[in-house]
């Protein structure tokens, strides 16, 4: 690789045509947040091929790991199934940066007219692997970008108040849960971290963490008594993301056990709320912070197989937000 090659990387724009999955219609035709977000990565992915500088190569040649490691993701009109998107990937990172930065815009055609419907700000690293040997060294111009581990800015790691679980699970009966979740709005759950979450041998990824984040809310719902299914059977409601971000902190290896704190922050005006994602790992006996992030939801009614429309909440979802059903 070369330093014209790494200077288009960080210089030039560019554009792919992306599909949303099959698999992230959920609901209707529509597309969710974590689908959406797959095609924000694989136009930074693109990008990185386009500019010559493929993550294959990187790491093959390199023993340079491409690593999302921060997403801020607003959706301002919705895709959906079939839809062709245009994706644009325009380089942000700045003088004084330690990680790549892009500036990510998803457009869609609506009757004849072209709309934005996606803006992502996202960060890179180039995380050093060398445990089968070292590799090339990495062209000049990306240096500045070369980490040995993730270890962005976090909170100091927290002491054990008290033994750790046996099983996994959510919160009721597990020490470490109880602990961080108590005197929150908050539930938490107990998960092994599966190898299909990994990448690069040993670490769980930026879109294993948008599915921890996606499950964690189901979760919460359910055990608040408005589960996904429980508002669609009753009152034909789906939740709506219009944001979404998520930032690693730090390292998750496989087959740990990863523990998901899920804290409603916010209730803004009866019609969306937010809620912050935090992620631990146990080491040395205390909680390490790995990722953390942040979802805003609302609800929308469902009028039909292509239309919907915002609603506010009602007593009952407020309650169950609050905490207090």
């Amino acid at each position: 690789m070369t330093d014209t090659l790494t200077s288009a990387l960080l210089d030039t724009t560019t554009t792919v045509r992306v599909r949303p999955r099959y698999e992230g219609s959920n609901i209707c035709t529509w597309i969710g947040f974590k689908h959406v977000n797959y095609l924000v990565e694989e136009a930074v992915l693109e990008h990185f091929r386009q500019s010559g500088t493929p993550a294959r190569a990187l790491f093959e040649d390199h023993a340079l790991c491409v690593d999302l490691v921060s997403l801020d993701t607003r959706i301002l009109h919705a895709l959906h199934m079939d839809d062709e998107a245009t994706a644009t990937v325009v380089p942000a990172t700045k003088a004084a940066d330690d990680e790549l930065a892009f500036a990510v815009t998803l457009t869609v055609e609506r009757g004849g007219e072209v709309l934005k419907a996606v803006v992502s700000k996202v960060r890179v690293a180039l995380r050093l692997d060398e445990r089968d040997g070292p590799g090339d060294p990495a062209p000049a111009a990306l240096s500045p970008y070369v980490t040995t581990d993730i270890a962005r800015p976090a909170s100091s790691p927290v002491p054990l108040v008290g033994p750790l679980g046996v099983n996994r699970g959510t919160s009721g009966g597990d020490p470490v849960l109880a602990q961080l979740t108590a005197g929150r709005n908050a539930f938490a759950w107990r998960w092994r971290i599966p190898y299909p979450y990994c990448h690069f041998t040993q670490r769980l990824q930026m879109s294993g963490y948008l599915r921890q984040m996606e499950e964690v809310v189901d979760l919460f719902l359910a055990e608040r008594g408005i589960s996904i299914r429980t508002l669609l059977t009753d009152r034909n409601w789906i939740p709506v993301v219009p944001r979404s971000t998520i930032e690693l902190v730090g390292e998750a290896l496989m087959e740990e056990d990863l523990y998901t704190v899920f804290t409603v922050e916010d209730v803004f005006k009866d019609f969306t709320y937010t809620a912050r994602m935090d992620c631990f790992v146990v080491r040395d006996g205390e909680l390490v912070l790995t990722a953390t992030g942040s979802i805003t939801h609302g609800y929308a009614v469902i009028e039909n197989r292509r239309d919907w429309s915002l609603v506010g909440f009602d007593d009952t979802v407020l309650a169950a937000l609050r905490g207090r059903n």
